[in-house]
């Protein structure tokens, strides 16, 4: 079991190895990505609010908290804050686990497809988000 735990060590310094500190002011792709994202979600979720017809106050309110998180969350993660990009990850897997939930309980293939529309790309960002949260998470260099 040692001998497995060593290769893995080994392994993961390879990896951090690999892995080239920020320039400054440089961002990630993935964090761009991400942070227009979730600008995205929230202009659409203020219209989206300001246009339905039979949306009640609370509502209306929990939608705004919501668009104001995301909006947060897109200034910081556009400054490649570290924090940010954990809470929008964060955000992406309680997505993705509530779709694939979804998708168990679908009757219809539309139901399937809506899911996977949500599931696929939500993962693939998570994905990418993980190596770029390694680089942001490490050491300036000093010159």
């Amino acid at each position: 079991m040692e001998r497995g735990y060593a290769r893995s060590r080994a392994r993961n310094d390879a990896a951090r190895a690999a892995l080239e500190p920020l320039e400054p002011g440089e961002r990630p792709a993935a964090v761009t990505v991400a942070a227009v994202v979730a600008l995205l979600i929230a202009v659409g979720n203020v219209v989206l609010i300001l246009v339905a017809e039979d949306v009640d106050t609370e509502q209306q309110r929990g939608g705004y908290v919501f668009a104001a998180i995301m909006l947060v969350a897109a200034y910081f993660m556009w400054r490649a804050k570290y924090w940010a990009v954990l809470g929008f990850q964060a955000l992406l897997a309680i997505t993705i686990v509530i779709a694939s939930l979804a998708m168990l309980f679908a009757s219809n293939v539309e139901a399937v497809i809506r899911s996977l529309v949500v599931i696929v790309p939500a993962s693939a960002l998570f994905w990418f988000l993980i190596r770029a949260m390694a680089r942001l998470q490490m050491p300036t260099r000093t010159r």
